[in-house]
C-alpha cells in the first residue's frame, strides 16, 4: 500500500517508489568508455585476476563488459564485476549526496557453471542478464540507483529464471571483497561507488516498501542471509 506525498508515490515507511512503464526511450549510443582501464585495475589489485570478460557486441546507453574472477581458498566465491554503468552520470536529484556514478558486483557459489558454454543455459546465464539489466537502468529511463533500491523484474514481478522464485533485487554494499574494492576515485574528482546486487523475493520486496530497508535487513542479518546468490533460498519475509 502506498500514499502520495508532494506529488510522489510513498511507500508506508517513507520510501519513494517508482513506476516505469512507458517504456524505455529509444536507442541511445554509448559514450566513449571512460573508466574501464582503471576499473580493471582496481578489480585486480584488490580482488585478483580478471579470469574472462564478458563483452558486448551491441551497446545500447552504455557498453556494459563484466569481468570475471575466480574462487580463491580465502574467498571461495565467483565475482562478476560491471565495467560501462558509470560512463554516464546518474540522474540523481541535486538534494541528495549520493553517488552519480555505479558499478555492480554479483557474487556467486563456488559451484556455478561460468563460461559461454555454460551461459547457454539461463539458470547459469541469469545473475550476468540481470548485472546487465540493472546496469542499463538508470540511463534508459533517466533515474539513478543507490544503495538500498530495490528493482522488480516486471510489474508484476516475475521469477529472474526458471529455477528460482527470485523476482527482484536490493542494492547494497558487496560483503566479500576488502573495504578498499568499495570505491574508485579518480583526479577529475569523480568517484565510482560498486554496489551488490541481491536478489529477492516478492514478499521481501513487500516489506521493505512496507517497513524500510533495515527491517528487511534485520531480517536478513537473522537468517545468514548474505550478497551470495543462491537462486533457492526461502524468503525470510515469511
Amino acid at each position: 500500500m502506498a500514499t502520495r506525498r508532494k506529488g510522489k508515490v510513498v511507500s508506508l515507511s517513507g520510501d519513494p517508489v517508482e513506476h516505469y512503464r512507458e517504456g524505455p526511450r529509444s536507442f541511445l549510443p554509448p559514450p566513449p568508455e571512460l573508466g574501464t582501464e582503471a576499473i580493471v585495475r582496481h578489480i585486480e589489485r584488490h580482488l585478483g585476476p580478471v579470469e574472462s570478460v564478458f563483452h558486448e557486441l551491441i551497446s545500447d546507453a552504455v557498453h556494459l563488459d563484466v569481468h570475471w574472477v575466480k574462487p580463491t581458498a580465502a574467498r571461495p566465491f565467483h565475482l562478476l564485476v560491471t565495467s560501462g554503468m558509470s560512463d554516464r552520470p546518474m540522474k540523481v536529484p541535486a538534494e541528495l549526496d549520493a553517488p552519480r556514478h555505479i558499478e555492480l558486483v554479483a557474487t556467486l557459489p563456488e559451484r556455478w557453471a561460468i563460461g559461454e558454454e555454460a551461459f547457454q543455459n539461463e539458470n547459469w546465464y541469469w545473475p550476468v542478464r540481470e548485472l546487465k539489466t540493472l546496469a542499463r537502468f538508470p540511463h534508459k529511463y533517466d533515474t539513478w540507483l543507490g544503495e538500498g533500491h530495490t528493482v522488480a523484474n516486471d510489474d508484476p514481478p516475475q521469477p529472474l529464471a526458471p529455477g528460482t522464485r527470485l523476482c527482484g533485487a536490493i542494492l547494497l554494499r558487496p560483503q566479500h571483497v576488502p573495504e578498499a574494492f568499495h570505491e574508485l576515485r579518480f583526479g577529475d574528482g569523480r568517484t565510482i561507488r560498486f554496489l551488490a546486487v541481491v536478489p529477492v523475493h516478492d514478499a521481501e520486496m513487500a516489506l521493505k516498501t512496507r517497513s524500510g530497508t533495515e527491517a528487511l535487513l534485520e531480517r536478513f542479518r537473522k537468517a545468514g542471509v548474505t550478497d551470495v546468490i543462491e537462486p533457492t533460498r526461502p524468503s525470510v519475509a515469511r
